[in-house]
């Protein structure tokens, strides 16, 4: 006799064979690459290159004397080709490539195994090629911005053999704790597009460099003005913009995280702006054109953690505390101090990092940043201590590496430049040229 159960039990294994043919099939489909999202992140790569090149090197040489003004440019330039290379050799592995909590393996060395339709986990619907390169320009930044902090004083052999040893010993490892699969992504830290690992970073090996190498000969009694503040505007314009790609950019897709990270990160810049240019017209009686363009570069840093994770409200308030708080680092605290931060990498970058990051911790909401992410605002104090948590971190490290590496070139090669190259200028003594 046979069951009523016998043609559905048929049915189920006819249905069963035919979708086997279509199950193997998605389980050996590679991610599908999309056409948008890697059209926007080649985009977001050449805006970020373009804020080292030529943003960066205009926005710091303007602010050097005439004398230094190639030398500060050709840090830039020489630092994006040097970490370029290295991150080819061995950065990108030590970044991002799988390993420990602590650091990335060997896996990519001289990027070995990469394909054209790879993709990292990290980015599955862009080619690997696109997530390394836009990675690469947040490697190339980081340290082109220390070389604010000793301006003017520094041996160019010396710098290169800084930058090095910091790209591999401190950056590498500490984009791996945040965004690589390391121990602070794990403790939930928040950073969306770099305030730990690019400005917080960047600020205290800054601030240590300034004090390991010391002041300026003429600081506090020479006057030490600005050679050409319209470079600087310009280079300053050219951050902003391409700031778009290194905020909107780290959502690592076309998507609705790009759309309100530009928008808030607009938003953070002009409010920054114009709390430092109002806190200087009140205190010192005018408003500077140095002033208004450090403010906007407070914003922009102090917005770069928070970007992907607050509503237009919150990057507001976080710009209009970074600008205060910026102003204050570089004229009260570096006088305070007694320290020769020459362009105030630690008072911008270190202290609108350590702001915008801990700011993060109170502006976070999730219906923005994603399930489980969100702040003091959105019912989660206990993200605000996550925050200084992973701040900290970097802070200790990024110090104490700083450190040893300049204590070792400084013993190999020595740091900084002689007296009588340094009061005829870096330009002739270094590099053999001069501006007209």
């Amino acid at each position: 006799m046979k069951s009523k159960f016998n043609p559905l039990l048929a049915g189920l294994g006819a249905a069963g064979t035919l979708l086997l043919p279509a199950l193997a099939l998605a389980a050996d489909e590679k991610p599908k690459l999309d056409t948008g999202d890697t059209a926007w992140m080649l985009t977001s790569t050449a805006l970020v290159l373009m804020m080292t090149i030529p943003g960066l090197a205009l926005f710091y040489g303007g602010m050097v004397r005439k004398k230094n003004v190639l030398a500060t440019v050709m840090q830039s330039f020489a630092v994006t080709c040097l970490i370029t290379v290295l991150w080819l050799i061995v950065g990108y592995s030590l970044a991002f490539s799988s390993g420990s909590t602590i650091i990335g393996g060997l896996s990519r060395v001289f990027l070995r195994g990469l394909t054209l339709d790879g993709v990292h986990d990290l980015a599955k619907t862009i080619p690997e090629t696109v997530f390394l390169s836009f990675q690469l320009t947040f490697a190339i930044i980081t340290p082109a911005l220390i070389a604010g902090a000793f301006a003017e004083r520094m041996k160019f052999s010396a710098m290169m053999w800084f930058m090095a040893l910091w790209s591999l010993i401190v950056y590498a490892p500490i984009a791996h704790w945040v965004w690589g699969g390391g121990f602070l992504g794990d403790w939930g830290v928040l950073d969306f597009a770099g305030g730990t690992v690019v400005h917080i970073n960047a600020g205290v090996a800054g601030l240590i460099c300034a004090l390991v190498i010391g002041k300026r000969k003429g600081f506090g009694t020479e006057n030490l003005a600005p050679y050409n503040l319209v470079y600087s505007v310009i280079g300053a314009s050219l951050l902003w913009v391409g700031w778009f790609g290194f905020n909107a950019g780290s959502a690592v897709g076309a998507n609705g995280n790009a759309g309100m990270a530009m928008a808030v990160t607009q938003f953070a810049t002009a409010a920054a702006a114009l709390a430092w240019m109002f806190a200087e017209w009140a205190t010192r009686g005018k408003p500077s054109v140095l002033g208004i363009i450090s403010g906007a570069v407070a914003g922009l840093v102090a917005i770069t953690p928070a970007s992907g994770y607050v509503n237009p409200m919150g990057s507001l308030v976080i710009g209009i505390v970074a600008g205060l708080v910026c102003f204050w680092g570089a004229t009260a605290l570096k006088r305070a101090m007694g320290y020769d931060d020459s362009l105030d990498a630690f008072g911008v970058h270190g202290l609108g990092g350590f702001a915008g990051a801990i700011l993060t911790g109170v502006f976070a909401v999730e219906a923005i940043a994603g399930e489980g992410k969100k702040g003091l605002i959105d019912g989660n104090p206990g993200q605000v201590l996550t925050q200084l948590w992973g701040s900290l971190v970097c802070i200790a490290w990024c110090a104490i590496a700083t450190f040893i590496i300049l204590k070792v070139v400084d013993a190999l090669i020595g740091l900084r430049v002689t007296s009588e190259e340094e009061v005829e200028g870096l330009d002739i003594n270094l590099h053999g040229e001069t501006v007209h």
